[in-house]
């Protein structure tokens, strides 16, 4: 049975208190359209900027499978983590472009179907598949009469597969669509960074910090085609269809190892080998994130700061909340709320609230009047 929780403040050493009685949890994201997912320790949190201003907030538990005790096992839980972020990833993809084409009225929001979801899902992977693994392979194939040794041709697979992923990378930040999601990644690094740094979640203090980010998915991304060139390199060079085979069941087992990968240089930041292995993916990002505009940050400030609240078990009071607005609270149930306001080191007083077994839910945040000159 859930129990009484206060809203946490996310400012001054209230919210140091609040955070330090909870275990150490590791927070990741990812940029969505016209906003930011936060995956915490047993919730995920998404806000969106909507057409009218307004931040939609969304907060929801994580589906046991992909908290339970598998997720402490090496290896194995590194194709948990592939499989979760996929799922999560469309999940909040299609839920952001719902809410990013609305103006924030009641009217129903229309998503894709679960049906048409898996469709795009398995479309999705087929596609990265096929340029990613297969392709590389086909062009290999033309010039391996001429290449002598198998671990040299399975090496050049590797580099012609690196070059493609640089490529479409470039390539699809000439988008000027792309190129705002890209800011909004940037803007969610930059949050994760200030709260790991035990700096209050202000627009300012978010400012403070680059935006790649050591554990990213673009990070994961360059280390498992880094890892695939060192498995693949010593599978010599059977028939076309054996090396295809081999490549797609080998795809969860390269994803895993990267996994390990990044997860050990997060563990370990000041290594000498954890900045080896986080360097190409730093370098990487800098095609995938760029420098967010003030109201990016808002929402990526909102998005964080909501994850961290619903895994601390209390309220999320924004700091970018229009007061006079109404808060939609759906699926919850919040007896004698007594918020305090943003910017105060003050929690509520002794009135108790409670929250459903899903917990926190929909809010609707009003904009914040923008001071001139700003993004």
């Amino acid at each position: 049975m859930a129990g009484p929780f206060k809203p946490l403040p996310f400012s001054g050493a209230g919210r140091q208190r609040a955070v330090a009685q909870q275990p150490r949890v590791t927070y990741g994201g990812q940029a969505v359209i016209e906003g930011v997912m936060i995956r915490g320790r047993e919730y995920y949190s998404l806000a969106v900027r909507q057409p009218n201003g307004r931040i939609y907030q969304h907060q929801e538990r994580l589906s046991s499978a992909f908290t339970g005790r598998i997720r402490q096992i090496p290896v194995l839980r590194g194709v948990l983590v592939l499989v979760e972020t996929l799922l999560l990833g469309i999940k909040a993809l299609n839920r952001s472009a719902a809410l990013a084409s609305v103006d924030g009225s009641d009217g129903a929001r229309e998503e894709i179907p679960g049906w048409l979801l898996a469709f795009t899902l398995i479309v999705s992977l087929s596609l990265g598949i096929g340029i990613f693994f297969i392709l590389p392979l086909l062009v290999v194939r033309l010039i391996d009469p001429f290449i002598a040794s198998d671990v040299v041709s399975n090496l050049i697979e590797g580099v012609i597969r690196l070059v493609i992923l640089v490529l479409y990378i470039g390539g699809i930040g000439l988008m000027k669509d792309i190129r705002r999601v890209f800011a909004y990644h940037g803007a969610e690094h930059m949050a994760v960074h200030t709260y790991e740094a035990g700096l209050d979640l202000t627009v300012e203090n978010v400012r403070k910090f680059d935006t790649p980010h050591p554990r990213c998915g673009t990070a994961f991304l360059l280390t498992v085609v880094l890892v695939s060139v060192i498995v693949f390199a010593f599978l010599g060079r059977p028939d076309l269809e054996w090396r295809i085979l081999s490549r797609i069941l080998l795809i969860p087992v390269v994803a895993a190892l990267s996994y390990e990968c990044i997860r050990f240089s997060g563990l370990h930041p000041t290594w000498v080998i954890s900045r080896f292995i986080a360097l190409p993916g730093l370098w990487l990002q800098r095609l995938t994130t760029r420098q967010p505009e003030d109201d990016q940050i808002e929402v990526a400030i909102t998005a964080m700061g909501s994850a961290v609240a619903a895994d601390t078990g209390v309220r999320y009071v924004s700091p970018f909340m229009d007061l006079d607005d109404e808060v939609h609270d759906e699926g919850a149930n919040y007896e004698g709320a007594n918020y305090e306001e943003a910017g105060t080191e003050e929690t509520a007083d002794d009135d108790e609230e409670t929250r459903t077994e899903n917990g926190f839910h929909d809010e609707e945040i009003g904009e914040k009047p923008k001071e001139e000159g700003t993004g």
